[in-house]
């Protein structure tokens, strides 16, 4: 087959996403039994110009993020039940939901996800960074995230993980506003 480039040539997997029955145990199972934080809760999450499968979509969702080592961890809960892929076919449960990777270009992205027959589930903006979440094929915990950050403000994932570094188990969630 030939092809410009597969979705793993776009970068290395930085991320586990996680969208848990019980958020705050998840949060406690990470945290105490895992030693993996702090973790930094962002609420009530809404994308700009957010359309799911091609519709737009009024999603909104918390996240928390904390560093295990060079991999970031994320729970997120949904917080209403707008089209998004944290409900429906997408729902997950337990178990992974996606992995992110940090690209670019994320037009460069979408071509060879295209090529690929990746199809793009839900796509948005969160302040200047662009993300898209692609289908590759097999359902439910298989998408992969696609992040084209804004690297003109504070660099909020390397704050989060110079977070994690000798990290003494105090203070485990904390809120980033």
């Amino acid at each position: 087959m030939s092809r410009e480039g597969w979705i793993a040539d776009l970068g290395e997997v930085m991320q586990l996403a996680f969208v848990p029955n019980d958020f705050d145990a998840a949060l406690k199972h990470w945290t105490e039994v895992m030693g993996v934080g702090p973790f930094f809760l962002i609420e009530n999450i809404q994308l700009g110009d957010m359309k799911y499968r091609g519709e737009p979509t009024e999603a909104v969702f918390t996240l928390a993020l904390a560093y295990w080592g060079d991999i970031q961890i994320e729970l997120i809960r949904p917080e209403n039940d707008a089209p998004s892929i944290y409900s429906g076919e997408y729902a997950a449960t337990e178990g992974m939901h996606h992995v992110c990777i940090l690209v670019d270009d994320i037009g460069k992205a979408r071509e060879v996800c295209a090529e690929g027959g990746a199809e793009v589930a839900l796509e948005g903006t969160f302040g200047a960074s662009q993300v898209i979440y692609v289908d590759p094929g097999n359902g439910t915990g298989h998408l992969v995230e696609i992040l084209q950050q804004d690297k003109s403000g504070p660099d909020l994932f390397g704050i989060i993980k110079a977070a994690s570094v000798g990290w003494d188990g105090s203070d485990p969630v904390r809120s980033l506003g």
